[in-house]
């Protein structure tokens, strides 16, 4: 049915959807300048020609009349808002649809003398709804068209031009960003957008990848799960969607209430729901999928700010070109996951490399949490231990920064890594409380005994983590674990090693007619015994064994092979062995002992007080010193065997040495001849003998505290292994006790 005077047909209910596609036709392909606006006097709908011939003044690029109240497009309330309730009668021309001659001033500021018509158009909302159409002179109109024939021509020529640029201009491609770059701004241009953006698909949405500079500092969302109906309509559709947001109902606009906004499919008419952190800032777009082998790979739109018809040749133009674009996009995908893979797994490298040089501490625990907030763009939230309140704990909220109390039903109790989404119970206590709710849940083992766990948290808008980035968290963990049971195993080695050789470094036996002095300087900051030891015995006969030995590695090991050595030598000793045969023997229980490759270097000497000699065993062990005292001289005790526990059948000889009252057998590790000074140089053997020759003058006491200084000074205190000595005065040889 029509209205009388209006010649507009009214709409039922029913067919709203349909009126409204066709109004958004209207206004895009008519000439004339269209506004709709309704009861209140509020604009509900306007075309560019309107915004063109009837804004009061030159609005900011963007800008809309939509919104805006109608009156203020005419004296006298020209770009002013009216307090006065709206009423029809207010506007300066009539709305039963006759024509009226207007003049008005545009706003490029040009006089315009217009032909206006207005009329009621149906029921809209809670009163009436009206459209104003505007057009000028014959004459105008003419060179409009005109202008418009030159336009869609230019158009069309730069569509052309832009196409093949894009092919041309993305080939080799030097890396993923040029590519994303030289895509973007190029479709911008080309399609006269005012923006464009690209999206990678992966395991759970489409990841923003990049914007063309138009839009860098505008909202965009950075991400688009496959859930949403419009995310799963482009990903279904075989082709460019045709996209306009719809404008608010007055309702909404009445409410203040637009958390979600309608966009419609120009072609299908089908309309989605999206809320309003997932709108694009586009009011037109063209949203198309990228295939690749049957799979949708990628996501692009191209956007307008205004209200625009979108020619289906456009959508044609895009979708030839992300075809071509899909090989392209492929090989950039895999470079930025593979480039990403990279930079994550080196961060985590790092990270391993702080938490080992430990000591673990609080400062160790900030950084760490730091470092893992900067690599994946998240806030991380501790969790302190139990509150106060029964089946809570201590949560360190990331944005407040308050310590509230979160139920442990919440938490759950699996270690390691664990998504966290945004409607799971903990994502959605989190989201009721403003704060950051997706993400993942961190939980370490016992550390020092606290136990580390927190949250790396992001807005529910935001990227969900990726498998790289929770790969990156497991390494994390991992490393935290690792490091934890090492300290654990260390204090325990520690303590084991420790109660081995709780004897092996006591202070040397007294022996009758020898003076015996021994040292062992760590070079262990931690204080972990290593393996180096010496022993003096005392035997029947006016005999003594002494024993200076250096089993190879650090810790239990070590510890335990020395103590079995000692305990088996002291046996042979008091057996009466030579120290060849004792050597011979002790090798072939090493080899049977160990569990490792261990092996150890020996000196063996049997001090035979009433014959005044020396016999020994050197088994890969520094050669022993005498130092005389009736001529000062120092003697090389030389005779060497090999190494033992390494080999089999090893053959092991003896040495023997006559003695003189007040001579001195100095012994020592290799630790003392290899340690190292900082320019490299070895204190060596010859370091060694000047010294022993420059401070036996010095007299026995304090010899082994002398020579250690001097080594120590040689290496600035920086040893590079344990160093043990022994001194053994001969007062009293060549006689019966």
């Amino acid at each position: 049915m029509a209205d009388e005077g209006t010649g507009i047909r009214r709409v039922s209910a029913s067919h709203d959807l349909e009126a409204g596609s066709a109004l958004s036709a209207l206004l895009a392909m008519t000439s004339d300048a269209v506004i709709v606006f309704d009861g209140e006097g509020t604009v509900l709908a306007a075309n560019d020609e309107a915004l063109r011939l009837l804004a009061p003044s030159p609005m900011p690029e963007g800008a809309q009349l939509v919104g805006t109240d109608v009156r203020m497009l005419f004296p006298p309330a020209l770009g002013v808002a009216p307090h006065l309730p709206f009423s029809p009668e207010q506007l300066p021309l009539p709305t039963d649809g006759r024509a009226v001659r207007i003049s008005h001033r545009a706003a490029d500021g040009r006089a315009l003398a217009l032909v206006m018509r207005c009329g009621r158009i149906g029921a809209q909302g809670d009163g009436d709804a009206f459209l104003i159409t505007a057009h000028t002179d014959a004459g105008a109109a003419a060179d409009r068209e005109h202008e418009r024939l030159v336009e869609e021509l230019s158009r069309s020529n730069r569509r052309l031009s832009g196409t093949l640029d894009i092919v041309l201009g993305t080939l080799d491609s030097p890396s993923v960003s040029t590519l994303f770059e030289r895509v973007l701004e190029r479709l911008r241009d080309t399609m006269d957008a005012t923006g464009t953006a690209v999206y990678l698909g992966e395991g759970d949405g489409f990841r923003l990848r990049g914007t063309s500079a138009s839009i860098a500092d505008v909202p965009v969302p950075r991400f688009l799960p496959y859930q949403h109906a419009l995310t799963r309509a482009v990903a279904q559709a075989e082709h460019a969607l045709r996209l306009r947001m719809l404008p608010p109902d007055g309702e909404s606009l009445r409410k203040g209430s637009l958390a979600h906004r309608t966009l419609m499919d120009e072609d299908s008419r089908a309309t989605y729901h999206v809320r309003r952190g997932q709108l694009p800032p586009f009011t037109s777009l063209l949203a198309v999928p990228v295939r690749f082998g049957g799979q949708v790979i990628a996501l692009i739109e191209v956007g307008w700010r205004n209200a625009r018809a979108i020619p289906q040749d456009d959508a044609n133009l895009l979708d030839a070109v992300t075809r071509y674009l899909a090989v392209q996009l492929v090989g950039a995908f895999g470079a930025m996951r593979a480039q990403r893979r990279e930079q994550l797994v080196a961060r985590a490298n790092d990270l391993r490399d702080k938490i080992v040089a430990g000591p673990y501490s609080e400062q160790t625990r900030l950084g760490l949490l730091d470092a893992v907030s900067h690599d994946l763009d998240c806030a991380c939230a501790t969790l302190d231990g139990p509150s106060a309140i029964d089946a809570h704990e201590v949560l360190r909220l990331p944005t407040s920064h308050e310590e509230v109390a979160v139920p442990t039903s919440l938490l759950g109790s699996d270690e390691g890594v664990t998504a966290l989404l945004p409607d799971a119970p903990l994502g959605v206590w989190l989201q009721e409380r403003g704060e950051p709710c997706m993400g993942a849940m961190v939980d370490a083992r016992e550390i020092d005994d606290g136990r580390l766990r927190f949250l790396a948290l992001r807005p529910a808008d935001a990227e969900p983590f990726d498998e790289l980035e929770l790969d990156y968290l497991r390494q994390v963990v991992d490393t935290i674990v690792a490091v934890a049971s090492g300290e654990q195993g260390r204090r325990s080695d520690h303590r084991i090693s420790q109660a081995l050789q709780s004897g092996m470094r006591s202070e040397l036996q007294s022996v009758e007619g020898i003076s015996a002095r021994g040292l062992y300087s760590s070079a262990t900051k931690a204080a972990f015994v290593g393996g180096d030891f010496y022993d003096l015995i005392r035997l029947p006969g006016q005999r003594a064994c002494v024993i200076m030995g250096d089993v190879s590695g650090k810790g239990v090991e070590a510890a335990s092979v020395s103590a079995a050595v000692r305990t088996a030598l002291g046996a042979y000793a008091w057996e009466g062995l030579a120290p060849a045969r004792m050597v011979g023997l002790l090798n072939d229980f090493l080899l049977g002992f160990s569990r490792v490759e261990t092996f150890a270097t020996l000196f063996v000497g049997i001090i035979d007080r009433p014959s005044a000699t020396l016999t020994y065993c050197s088994a890969g062990h520094p050669p022993a010193i005498l130092m005389r005292a009736a001529s000062g001289a120092l003697e090389w005790l030389g005779v060497q065997s090999g190494v033992v526990g390494a080999f089999h059948d090893m053959t092991y000889r003896d040495g023997s040495i006559g003695l003189h009252g007040g001579d001195t057998l100095l012994l020592y590790t290799d630790g003392t001849t290899e340690a190292r000074a900082r320019d490299g140089r070895f204190f060596g053997e010859d370091g060694l003998r000047d010294v022993a020759l420059r401070e036996a003058a010095h007299g026995f006491e304090g010899l082994l505290d002398r020579v250690l200084a001097a080594v120590d000074d040689f290496t600035g205190n920086s040893l590079d292994d344990d160093v043990a000595l022994v001194a053994l005065r001969f007062d009293e040889v060549g006689q019966e006790g």
